[in-house]
């Protein structure tokens, strides 16, 4: 435990954050790929250093290295942002980060916009490989009960009107069944190996044109 919501705080406060670091608990945030402080309200990973941080992992000498570097932060592989107050907020996982181009892209942001559309019920962000980008935005989407189902026009305009280009998929898929954790968590990692294998080559809305990798069978 590094953070807590203290006594008091303001509604706001109690439900969008983790709260603020515990007493003895150092807090950064730190830009996942040069490992450099992120600025104010910018993401990156979250690291903590305090007496209260693991020695390492058993047995595991390489995953310990990965998580504590030499100035005893421990990396956590949870993405958020710090406000100036030092009120923290949870956006994602670091694997789970697109990297477009050279520029972090953070699929929850991008999620949060298309579940603001009417017609999605549910939306699963992963990056998908691409030879120009390195990774494009693909997104997943399940109806809303029996409305019909947006033109890819339709939802590019959307989410152009809420995001930067970049941040706009380039790749958008129907499904109406997701590969599920046992606590019921949408596996992304696996979205993407059955998008690369074509499991969604019939469900296909739309695609990068020019340098996305096309979905068919037998890609590693």
């Amino acid at each position: 435990m590094i953070t807590c919501v203290p006594a008091g705080a303001a509604l706001s406060d109690s439900t969008s954050t983790v709260g603020q670091a515990l007493t003895q608990v150092e807090l950064s945030i730190r830009d996942p790929r040069t490992k450099l402080l992120s600025p104010i309200g910018v993401a990156g990973e979250i690291c903590a250093r305090s007496p209260m941080n693991m020695l390492g992992y058993n047995d595991l000498p390489e995953a310990t290295t990965q998580a504590l570097d030499a100035e005893g932060w421990l990396h956590t592989g949870d993405l958020g942002s710090m406000d100036e107050r030092g009120y923290v907020r949870v956006t994602g996982r670091v694997k789970e980060m697109i990297i477009r181009g050279g520029e972090n892209l953070f699929p929850a942001e991008i999620e949060n916009v298309l579940l603001e559309h009417p017609g999605i019920a549910e939306v699963a962000v992963v990056g998908l490989p691409d030879e120009k980008f390195g990774e494009i935005v693909g997104a997943f989407l399940r109806l809303n009960g029996d409305e019909s189902f947006p033109s890819c026009q339709e939802l590019i305009a959307f989410c152009r009107q809420r995001l930067s280009p970049q941040k706009t998929p380039s790749v958008w898929v129907r499904t109406e069944r997701w590969p599920l954790t046992a606590s019921g968590k949408i596996q992304k990692f696996m979205l993407r190996e059955q998008y690369l294998q074509g499991a969604y080559a019939g469900q296909m809305l739309a695609s990068q044109v020019g340098g996305a990798v096309s979905p068919r069978a037998g890609v590693p």
